[in-house]
């Protein structure tokens, strides 16, 4: 780990309204931002506000302890996750938001074996055409929770004929282990009228209706299918529930 400076208490000048507590039973979420991001999408600049938030078993609103505590932790070694904002969020009568999961292949590399970089985009093309929304981007959902280097032997019983779902449970894991509690309360904490969700997959529905919050609609979001991913699109809507309302989503013709 790098030797560390002596924390600078005129940081917290700076930074303490930036800096929220959202208590999460006995532990703490903190969520920093709103930060000005502006963002390249297919050549135009989009301005998003961009938030990160801390997962702590430490419950305080002196955030000057919590900030003095993080050159001690290597947060390098660990995801934190965040959310893009667009538009007036909170107050807005009608608001976009997408639950994203970390796809290392595919958000940063354009992998075509799944459509995760194409959902990444378009999620946010969509919130920015629409005027107001958020997409919620979570760090500790790769390969369905099962992390990147799981994913990675996932990947190679792949290769060798077993389907997503399969190749999962042969490694110990079930299909789906993610959780979306963290990135509810964050949403709770940023708004708290009706959201349209940007999904294919119903347990994501049934994890905002479960916590109480009001979902106006739904929007699917299929594309980008080709030789790479086909087999992998059909894995979701016939063995994990996927939802498809548009007939042919995903032939390849």
């Amino acid at each position: 780990m790098p030797a560390t400076k002596p924390f600078d208490s005129k940081a917290i000048s700076l930074l303490k309204d930036k800096v929220r507590l959202i208590r999460s039973g006995n532990k703490a979420i903190y969520l920093v931002g709103p930060i000005r991001l502006p963002v390249n999408l297919d050549g135009q600049t989009i301005e998003f506000n961009w938030y990160c938030w801390l997962n702590c078993n430490e419950v305080t609103e002196d955030i000057e302890r919590i900030v003095e505590k993080l050159s001690s932790v290597n947060l390098a070694e660990f995801q934190q996750s965040s959310v893009l904002v667009h538009g007036d969020f909170r107050h807005a009568e009608h608001a976009l938001i997408r639950f994203h999961s970390i796809c290392h292949t595919g958000d940063i590399f354009g992998s075509k074996r799944c459509d995760c970089g194409y959902q990444l985009k378009q999620s946010m093309k969509h919130i920015a055409e629409s005027g107001h929304g958020a997409l919620f981007y979570l760090a500790n959902h790769e390969g369905r929770g099962i992390g990147l280097f799981s994913k990675a032997l996932a990947y190679i019983l792949q290769e060798n004929g077993y389907d997503t779902v399969d190749a999962n449970h042969m490694l110990g894991f079930a299909d789906d282990t993610r959780s979306y509690g963290d990135a509810i309360e964050v949403l709770k904490a940023l708004r708290t009228k009706p959201v349209t969700l940007i999904t294919n997959n119903p347990r994501k529905l049934e994890a905002l209706k479960a916590a109480g919050l009001s979902v106006e609609d739904r929007v699917q979001l299929w594309g980008d299918v080709s030789e790479y991913n086909e087999k992998y699109l059909r894995t979701k809507i016939e063995r994990s529930g996927h939802l498809n309302e548009e007939e042919g989503c995903c032939d390849n013709d």
